[in-house]
């Protein structure tokens, strides 16, 4: 039979029915995000747009992950408020921010990106349920009508002396019942929409329930704003997004670096953290995201810091916040549908029009009805599904989950991102120190060798690190009195110092327990004191 010709490849625009409406909820997400973050940055509002913008369209044509998602990011929002304080003014950080985006650039070339593939799975798994409950619990108070928090917040300590479960309490006295009325309502709709009835519809794959929830939602308000006044949605709840009527206009307001700042040694101190805490964060989300693609796909993490490095060049030179790849819009693109980084350009050009001619069409849609966008998203990044499925692994793998989901609960991202991973690592030390797990018994002794007496042959693995120096020096401390062993070097091709220390060690204290040792494929120059 004839050979079938191969099928074409997609085109750019072959998943554009799902990509399209992923955008739009991407960007209806995204918005009050980089405005929120703007605020908590110390930072001009339109920084945050500029940064979610150029996150949209530079990084997401740039990027070699399909699904992930760039902007200005909540994990920076101290190092903003301390680089301001620093350098003395916003111009000079946006010099600072140009630098970070070099020294980004440099990582990818030098292929740093390779720390990303030493998460472990666990820490990853917990990263993200962890953001899943704080996404529902940093909600409420916006659900409810009554925060004083920005939007993305996602520290525990909050700024204005609160955490995350005062606010809730604070919230729940000083409720709004238009807000709460919204919220519900919008919470029901997407309810509604992720039901399977729902989804078999072909109109409803076509039309995203986040971008119903919030048209109902802006509808819903402006009823209470004429039948029920006193039930309306307070205007600090609503959007909040600079009304411009041109791009003279646009390039009137914005603000760009200082050069000058160059001169002043603290720049690079700044630029040198905002590097390394966005390339961190980056690498961090992407891996998260390439979890949570229903394809995955795997993101080349040397490309994705090119990426990141040519946005926060640009988003500098602009006047934009530093951004990183976000796990939060990121999430909600995948939610939603999104295929391509398509959905993230989408997203990207739907801001900056937002930007130029909806600002006051976008200044009507309540905080809630996004907050139950958030929190749907956020349940669906910790179900309890996932919980059981860490515990039946065991507790080497339920042990970083839920120390991380804890540890991030109650400091931040990064912090408890750390304390994941030195907890992941401390149960790859314990399995790596357990009796042995590297030296193995020979089974196949000589006759002449098993009648001379106990002969146990010990072979070193292919590539011995400080990592496996607990094993070793656990199971020749655990030798018997007497024996004879051999311990078997010619099978590696590299043996750390500090293990060779550790034989060298060994080797002198043998004959004091009787124990006749030979050394095979293991060089006396190597060993300490030769």
């Amino acid at each position: 039979m004839p050979t079938p010709p191969p099928a074409p490849a997609a085109g750019l625009f072959s998943t554009i029915g799902q990509d399209a409406p992923a955008g739009l909820v991407v960007f209806l997400v995204a918005l009050p995000l980089c405005l929120g973050i703007s605020l908590a940055s110390g930072a001009p509002l339109l920084a945050g747009l500029i940064s979610g913008i150029v996150g949209g369209l530079l990084v997401s044509v740039l990027s070699g992950s399909a699904v992930s998602v760039s902007g200005p990011a909540a994990g920076l929002t101290v190092i903003m408020l301390s680089a301001i304080a620093t350098l003395g003014s916003w111009p000079a950080v946006l010099a600072a921010t140009v630098v970070a985006g070099v020294i980004q650039l440099l990582l990818g070339v030098a292929r740093a990106g390779i720390i990303a593939l030493y998460f472990p799975a666990a820490v990853i798994r917990g990263m993200l349920a962890a953001i899943g409950i704080i996404l529902i619990m940093k909600q409420i108070p916006h659900f409810l009508g009554a925060d004083t928090d920005y939007f993305e917040d996602m520290d525990f300590l909050q700024f204005n002396g609160l955490n995350t479960f005062s606010a809730i309490g604070a919230a729940a006295k000083g409720l709004s019942p238009g807000s709460v009325l919204v919220g519900a309502v919008s919470l029901g709709l997407l309810l509604l929409w992720d039901t399977a009835p729902v989804r078999r519809q072909p109109w409803a794959r076509l039309v995203p329930g986040a971008l119903v929830a919030v048209l109902v939602a802006v509808g819903l308000n402006q009823l209470l704003r004429t039948a029920a006044p006193d039930w309306q949605v307070r205007p600090e709840h609503l959007v909040k997004l600079p009304v411009l009527s041109s791009l003279g206009q646009l390039a009137g307001v914005m603000t760009f670096p200082d050069f000058n700042a160059l001169r002043n040694p603290a720049t690079y101190g700044v630029a040198f953290t905002i590097a390394i805490v966005a390339s961190l964060e980056t690498l961090l989300s992407v891996e998260a995201v390439d979890n949570l693609d229903p394809q995955k796909r795997h993101t080349p993490t040397n490309r994705e810091l090119m990426a990141q490095g040519a946005g926060n060049l640009v988003s500098g030179l602009l006047g934009g916040l530093p951004l990183t790849a976000v796990i939060v819009r990121s999430s909600a693109n995948i939610a939603a549908g999104g295929r391509s980084k398509l959905a993230a350009f989408i997203h990207g050009i739907l801001l900056l029009t937002s930007l130029l001619f909806l600002g006051s069409v976008l200044n009507l849609i309540p905080l809630a009805a996004l907050a139950a966008v958030l929190l749907l998203v956020g349940f669906k990044l910790t179900k309890p599904a996932l919980y059981r499925q860490q515990w039946r692994l065991g507790w080497a793998q339920f042990g970083p989950f839920i120390i991380t989901i804890v540890a991030v609960l109650f400091t931040d991202l990064l912090k408890g991102v750390s304390i994941g991973l030195v907890i992941g690592f401390f149960f790859i030390l314990k399995d790596n120190a357990k009796a042995g797990s590297y030296l193995r018994r020979n089974s196949a002794a000589g006759e002449e060798e098993e009648a001379a007496g106990a002969l146990l042959h010990l072979h070193l693995p292919e590539h011995v690190s400080f990592l496996n120096k607990a094993s070793i020096v656990t199971t020749l401390e655990q030798l018997p009195t007497g024996s004879r062993v051999l311990l078997d070097g010619t099978r590696s091709d590299v043996i750390d110092h500090d293990v060779l220390e550790a034989i060298e060690a060994f080797r002198q204290a043998a004959p004091a327990r009787g124990i006749d040792l030979e050394l095979r494929g293991i060089a006396p120059v190597a060993l300490l004191g030769h």
